[in-house]
């Protein structure tokens, strides 16, 4: 597929907007205060939920124009959405967010730097998945080669380009991707498949967590379910959503419903989604094309079949594990899993299945880690302040281990293990519980065997 550079004029012509109606469900009740980090990192009303739809409906109804400084109230929203579990009028905040950052996309009022890098990394690398193929390989040669530990002990980066050494302490560890549908074609289930699923492999996923992959086929396979991963699906769009492309987004979203789904060819029984961020996007992939006469129909019977990993192992029923791992873990609830896909219970399944895990709860387990996609780059203090919050709660349950289900959350909080574990007492690597759950299949076959 190719993403065309964005035409400003034909985009604002077709440019999602914040719908009236829906601005109006929001009384400015004040539930969402509480919810939302960044009011209680910056402490002012247009930091919160409510104040951002009052800029919306004053830019919706003329009493506003467009400036940097409105615009860059909308920016400093990390879209986590915990609003829309706390809102008791169940204002579409989300939408309504991906709206307005869609019309100040089409206006083309970003600042010339963001938008130069938007064009070469969001329009020119994540679309492409060789493109993305040849930055993971380059991204292990600069790390294998030592040149990574080199720099970061010099901290000349940090001297000299203090967001590339932000974005350089962000980066996974570039090891044994997971990128064909021929490696999850090897493993199949041992009797006759009672299911078929495709998989989501996404963008990200591949490069910096490609276990988790090879833990969802293991673990479906276990439980009776073929699952393959079509070579031609593409990145998910959302970040492309999230920070107002549109019309890329939905570039991405058709050449995703063309490989999974082919015209003439039945759905599989479910799409799998192992990152939380990916599948609340995908989710709504119905809405986003419902004005596409050729895509709309298609769009909502593949978001019909999205299933998060954990949502779709407690729907199916899965075999319980037999091998014990002991360890004290805490669960971070990603935001697009708990607050825009209401999914909070099937995880916490998984993970108390396994014998001799400990589950720690944090004190609030579902605010945000400060991560939100390339927020940690872009709005990077008020992140970090986010990300230390959230670390003295982690590290207040005494756990070993944090698990959470989104590849940006495992980014962020393994940069903060190493910032704010200064015992260094926890395993510097967050964890998926899908990977928990197949290590513990496999410890117990191991121990059936002995």
């Amino acid at each position: 597929m190719s993403i065309a550079p964005p035409d400003f004029e034909s985009i604002w012509q077709t440019a999602d907007r914040p719908d009236a109606g829906e601005l109006g469900l929001c009384v400015h009740c004040g539930f969402c205060l509480n919810a939302c980090p960044t009011y209680h990192d910056l402490g002012v009303e247009t930091g919160s939920p409510r104040g951002r739809i009052a800029l919306m409906r004053g830019l919706d109804d003329g009493r506003l124009e467009w400036s940097p400084r409105v615009q860059q109230h909308f920016d400093q929203c990390l879209q986590c959405r915990a609003c829309e579990t706390a809102c008791p009028s169940k204002v579409p905040y989300g939408r309504l967010m991906e709206a307005t950052r869609a019309e100040a996309f089409a206006q083309d009022r970003w600042p010339r730097r963001q938008r130069i890098i938007w064009r070469v990394i969001m329009r020119g690398l994540f679309p492409y998945p060789r493109r993305m193929r040849l930055a993971g390989y380059g991204l292990k040669l600069y790390q294998t080669s030592g040149l990574q530990s080199l720099v970061r002990r010099s901290g000349l980066l940090k001297r000299l380009a203090p967001k590339l050494a932000e974005i350089d302490a962000l980066s996974p560890n570039a090891d044994r991707p997971f990128y064909s549908n021929a490696e999850a074609a090897r493993v199949s289930p041992k009797r006759t498949p009672r299911a078929h699923a495709s998989l989501v492999t996404g963008c990200m996923m591949p490069l910096a967590y490609p276990d988790t992959h090879r833990a969802t086929v293991n673990v479906f396979a276990r439980n009776g379910v073929a699952v393959d991963a079509p070579s031609a699906q593409v990145c998910c769009g959302a970040l492309h959503a999230h920070g107002g492309d549109v019309e890329a987004s939905r570039d991405l979203a058709r050449a995703n419903i063309d490989a999974f789904t082919p015209l003439g060819s039945e759905l599989p029984d479910a799409v799998l989604i192992n990152a939380a961020g990916c599948g609340s996007h995908l989710k709504e992939y119905g809405h986003l094309l419902r004005n596409d006469e050729e895509y709309a129909d298609r769009a909502a019977a593949f978001a019909s079949r999205v299933r998060d990993v954990h949502e779709w192992l407690v729907e199916i029923g899965f075999e319980l594990p037999m091998g014990r791992i002991e360890r004290r873990v805490t669960y971070q609830d990603s935001c697009h899993l708990s607050h825009a896909q209401g999914i909070r219970k099937a995880p916490r399944e998984v993970l108390t299945s396994i014998p001799g895990l400990e589950l720690a709860e944090m004190r609030t387990p579902d605010r945000c880690c400060g991560s939100a996609g390339i927020y940690s780059v872009v709005q990077s203090e008020i992140s970090q302040r986010v990300l230390a919050e959230k670390m003295s709660d982690v590290l207040g349950t005494g756990a070993d281990q944090i698990c959470t289900a989104n590849p940006g959350c495992m980014l962020q909080l393994d940069a903060g293990i190493a910032r704010f574990d200064d015992d260094q007492r926890m395993i510097p690597r967050s964890i998926h519980a899908i990977e928990l759950l197949d290590e513990s299949y496999r410890l117990g076959d191991q121990a059936q065997t002995r």
